[in-house]
C-alpha cells in the first residue's frame, strides 16, 4: 500500500530544494529509478531510508510521512485551510482545500453530461 502524502512530499521537497532524482539517489546510495519508485508511490522506503531523507530535508520523520512538507517548512493541515479525506481503497489520507472539496462535491452532484465535459477539460 502506498502512502500518498509521503510520495507527494518526496517530490515536492526534492523540487523545492532543486535536486534531481539522480542527485537524491546518489545521496541515498540508490539508483535514480529506485528513488523514482518512492516518489510515484510504487514502493515505500524502509525506515532507515526515511530517516535519512528526513535528515536531508530537515523535517521530522512523522512530518515527512503524514504532513504536507515544502521547502519553506511544514504545512499544518489542522490549522490551515485543509480538510482530511480518506481514499476509499486504502488507509491513505489526502488533504484538500475547501475549494477542492467544493469542486469534488459539485462533480458528484453533476449529471453525467456535465461530468463528461469536466473529464474532457481535465484530460481524463
Amino acid at each position: 500500500m502506498s502512502n500518498i502524502q509521503l510520495a507527494i512530499n518526496l517530490r515536492r521537497l526534492r523540487l523545492d530544494h532543486n535536486y534531481t532524482q539522480q542527485q537524491l539517489g546518489k545521496m541515498l546510495n540508490l539508483s535514480r529509478q529506485a528513488y523514482s519508485n518512492y516518489e510515484t508511490g510504487k514502493r515505500i522506503p524502509d525506515i532507515d531510508l526515511l530517516i535519512r531523507i528526513a535528515d536531508i530535508y530537515g523535517v521530522k520523520l512523522e512530518q515527512l510521512i503524514t504532513q504536507t512538507c515544502t521547502g519553506n517548512g511544514v504545512v499544518n493541515e489542522t490549522a490551515g485551510p485543509y480538510l482530511t479525506g480518506k481514499l476509499q481503497d486504502g488507509n491513505d489520507s489526502i488533504y484538500l482545500t475547501a475549494e477542492e472539496v467544493m469542486l469534488l462535491t459539485k462533480y458528484r452532484n453533476a449529471g453525467e453530461n456535465e461530468r463528461l465535459v469536466i473529464r474532457k477539460v481535465l484530460d481524463l
